[in-house]
Formats: C-alpha cells, sequence, structure tokens
C-alpha cells in the first residue's frame, strides 16, 4: 500500500496514535468520564482518522492515477492537486 518506506512509517505511527485514542475513549467508558471529554476523545480520534484516509487517497491519486510514466500533464496534475484540496477540505 505505501509508497515508499517512509511514507509507510508515517501511516504506521498516524495508526498507533489513533489506537491510543481509541483506548482512551474506552478508558473514559469504562471510568464512566464525563461525556464532554468522551465526546472530545471521539471528536479528536475521528479528525485523526479523517486525515489518515485524506494521506491515503492523495496516496492513491498520486501513485495509481496519475501517470507513472510521467507523461501526466500540467492540467491533470492541477487537478489532482484540486481533488486532494477539495477532500482535505471536506475531511476536516
Amino acid at each position: 500500500m505505501a509508497h515508499t518506506t517512509e511514507e509507510k512509517k508515517r501511516l504506521l505511527n498516524r495508526i498507533r496514535r489513533i489506537m491510543g485514542q481509541v483506548a482512551a475513549i474506552e478508558r473514559g467508558l469504562d471510568e464512566e468520564a464525563d461525556c464532554s471529554e468522551i465526546l472530545h476523545n471521539i471528536s479528536a480520534c475521528r479528525g485523526a482518522m479523517d486525515a489518515l484516509m485524506a494521506e491515503v487517497i492523495e496516496g492513491h491519486i498520486r501513485f495509481h492515477i496519475l501517470a507513472a510514466d510521467g507523461s501526466t500533464t500540467a492540467e491533470q496534475t492541477r487537478a489532482a492537486d484540486d481533488l486532494v484540496s477539495a477532500l482535505r477540505a471536506y475531511l476536516k
């Protein structure tokens, strides 16, 4: 899935942070924490998942949709950049 070793490390680190956030939600529920604290943790987890989704989609666009042989036109690159920007804004 990851296209470079560095990208793979970044994605795995992001997943590990998300797992920590989900564990915090579980602890909060188990310890009967205030609703506001649990909602804050859920919101943070959702934001982290959305950021992960945006990163994976961007990688997919750049490595599987745009031509790998360098024949991508400037217009196609601009369109891909616009799409990635729109997705990131939507997923915020």
